[in-house]
């Protein structure tokens, strides 16, 4: 049976500050202060409100932004994603914004200067949309199902 994942009250009403204002008012973050730009661990990240599987460590790379960075959203077993793109026509230019599906939470941006082997898109998100899980921790999280993405050919290029 597939998860289900929605904007969650009590979650939205623990956020921090810094949290509510990113997610709930499609804030930013400075660069190099999140808690996640220079995390190199192994695991997941999932939208803080919702809980809907984001983006896995094995594509994410140094972009030198200050913000994570990460090639691609992960993509279920059965194709789904969680990670929506929207127009964004805010500080007067023309961006792609992603936000959680179901969560609905404001995440970041994602542009086309990404590393070309992998694509060439480039998600910079919010640290503060995120909460990581670890890779020992993902079935004990009930994302198991994602231990996948670290044991694929792909994972160990």
């Amino acid at each position: 049976m597939a998860k289900e994942y929605i904007k969650n009250p009590a979650a939205v009403s623990a956020l921090s500050p810094e949290q509510y204002q990113v997610t709930q008012k499609d804030g930013t973050e400075r660069p190099f202060t999140g808690e996640y730009w220079d995390n190199h661990e192994a695991g997941i990240y999932v939208d803080v409100v919702s809980g809907e599987p984001l983006f896995a460590s094995v594509d994410k790379f140094e972009s030198g932004s200050g913000w994570p960075s990460f090639t691609r959203p992960i993509q279920t077993p059965d194709g789904t994603n969680y990670v929506q793109e929207k127009r964004d026509f805010s500080h007067l230019m023309l961006r792609t914004e992603v936000r959680s599906t179901h969560g609905d939470s404001h995440l970041g941006h994602v542009f086309k200067d990404g590393p070309r082997e992998a694509g060439g898109l480039r998600y910079c998100i919010n640290s503060a949309s995120l909460r990581f899980i670890a890779l020992d921790d993902l079935e004990a999280e009930g994302y198991g199902e994602f231990k996948t993405l670290f044991t694929s050919e792909e994972a160990q290029a």
